[in-house]
């Protein structure tokens, strides 16, 4: 059923106090319908650890342990053991969502995610996922869905070749998740923060990794318990051919990836009040945890590769090892110590690849280096922009012309000048002062140079582009198209965002 026949138009008052009294739905019958026996068949399974997220490349399965130490060559080699022809690159495309209930629109609990997963598994043919006896998530060929730390729901898709096909993908798990949701009682949500539910209203998931995280983020920033429990993003993971492909993109991406967070700036409400920012999601980023966030100003640098790469991931501090189905706390240690057996948490431990791997998960800079590259600047949004994040990426990144062209464009860009957009976008987004004009000038040229790189591929996917050339056209974000919903049709009641945004 759609919301917008229980939300009204532009009623002066705030529905969400009568949709409480007079919405029922179906969802409490409905929270117990799948087996109690077949979870137990299935928690009686013998599993193995916790998948890993599958993007542009296959993870190190955890059967690999290196038969002798491990070296800071064999960490350099992890990561450079990612370059591949061109004819092999791929897009994977991962994007979170909010998931709240019909009527209350409070957010789910761990029990109705476990309902939807248990669902989704039966209806859809997805091979399940459990930690000891809870299921956190699922796994289908190379796509998997997992859970984020409140609860968000994570797609993380199939390394893909077209746009077309990755979009295909976001649009059947869409179909597939609505389908089952809505028979009890819940909906999703595409925006970059939580728009209504402070911290204490949000359900914690019974992943052991995230209580770790949890107990060590204010120790190291003020923002760190919102980044986990109350932002969403869309990301794009690309391949690289070589390491100096790789450097390429790496300085590509970072350079622009203010812009991409001014294009996809969705997250302006905290608490049903505006909060100041477009993007509070990628303002949320600048007090997570300083150690392993922000423009990584060392890429620019003429030494950098993946050894240098290497050297910055040894000194953020760990946040876990992984040990007979147990998490260990590691928090603040070192890698570097843990390469030399010295992790205080578990001395005489070695670390495997699969270690190296889960840390390198760990880190969160605005471009990432795994065995891809992935670009994490944006926030979540509408189905259209989750097509649209990985067509501008790929437009710009996967075509020679349009990267090299990136390169000239943002050569003499200064570290001050990159880290100021980084600090500012959140804020002013696409009307941001740069140079002798906005951003606004740089983004219509950016997104110029896209479509140019997807002509230029030939598989006619110049067309995601559309609802990112629209935000440049009229220089409006989304963040600013819904406070303008707010402040006009919505009667400055929030909860209509849960009927605007709903996939």
């Amino acid at each position: 059923m759609a919301l917008a026949s229980r939300i009204g138009s532009s009623s002066s008052q705030c529905f969400c106090s009568e949709m409480r009294g007079r919405e029922t739905r179906r969802a409490h019958g409905n929270l117990n319908r799948m087996s109690w026996a077949l979870r137990m068949d299935w928690a009686g399974r013998k599993m193995g650890r916790r998948a890993v997220v599958v993007a542009a490349s296959p993870p190190t399965e955890d059967a690999v342990v290196a038969a002798e130490p491990l070296t800071k060559e064999d960490l350099v080699g992890y990561l450079s053991s990612g370059c591949k022809p061109k004819e092999n690159w791929r897009i994977g495309t991962e994007h979170e969502k909010f998931g709240f209930e019909f009527g209350s629109l409070r957010p789910i609990k761990y029990e109705q995610i476990a309902d939807l997963l248990y669902g989704l598994a039966e209806r859809f043919d997805w091979e399940k996922v459990l930690e000891g006896e809870h299921i956190i998530g699922l796994k289908q060929g190379k796509q998997s869905i997992s859970l984020e730390p409140g609860g968000q729901f994570e797609l993380s898709g199939a390394p893909l070749e077209t746009l077309h096909q990755t979009c295909a993908e976001v649009n059947s798990h869409l179909y597939q998740v609505k389908a089952v949701a809505e028979e009890i009682g819940i909906g999703f949500l595409g925006i970059g923060f939580q728009p209504k539910w402070a911290l204490k209203d949000i359900p914690i998931m019974p992943k052991g990794r995230y209580d770790i995280m949890r107990n060590y983020m204010p120790k190291v920033g003020s923002l760190g318990l919102d980044m986990m429990f109350r932002t969403c993003t869309v990301q794009v993971n690309l391949d690289f051919s070589s390491e100096s492909d790789m450097i390429r993109k790496f300085r590509a991406g970072l350079a622009l990836q203010p812009i991409a967070t001014a294009l996809f700036a969705n997250s302006p409400f905290t608490e049903g009040k505006p909060n100041g920012y477009l993007s509070m999601r990628s303002h949320i980023w600048s007090d997570t945890d300083n150690n392993r966030t922000g423009m990584l100003p060392f890429v620019f640098d003429d030494s950098f590769g993946f050894e240098q790469y290497v050297d910055y991931a040894l000194d953020v501090p760990m946040y876990f090892i992984y040990r007979k189905k147990k998490y260990i706390d590691c928090t603040g240690m070192s890698f570097r110590d843990f390469l030399a057996g010295k992790l205080p948490s578990a001395p005489g431990e070695l670390p495997t690849l699969n270690d190296w791997e889960n840390h390198l998960t760990t880190i969160f800079p605005e471009v990432r280096l795994k065995r891809y590259l992935e670009m994490r600047g944006a926030d979540g949004g509408p189905w259209r922009r989750l097509c649209a994040l990985p067509a501008l990426w790929v437009g710009l990144l996967y075509d020679e012309v349009s990267l090299q062209n990136v390169l000239d464009m943002t050569a003499d860009w200064t570290q001050e000048e990159r880290q100021m957009l980084r600090n500012k976008v959140p804020m002013t987004g696409l009307k941001t002062p740069f140079r002798d004009g906005l951003l606004k000038h740089v983004a219509e040229d950016v997104i110029k140079l896209a479509k140019d790189g997807l002509e230029r591929r030939g598989y006619k996917e110049t067309g995601f582009l559309n609802a990112l050339s629209e935000v440049v056209r009229t220089g409006v974000t989304p963040a600013e198209q819904l406070l303008e919903l707010y402040n006009s049709k919505w009667v400055q009641c929030v909860d209509h965002v849960y009927e605007e945004l709903l996939y």
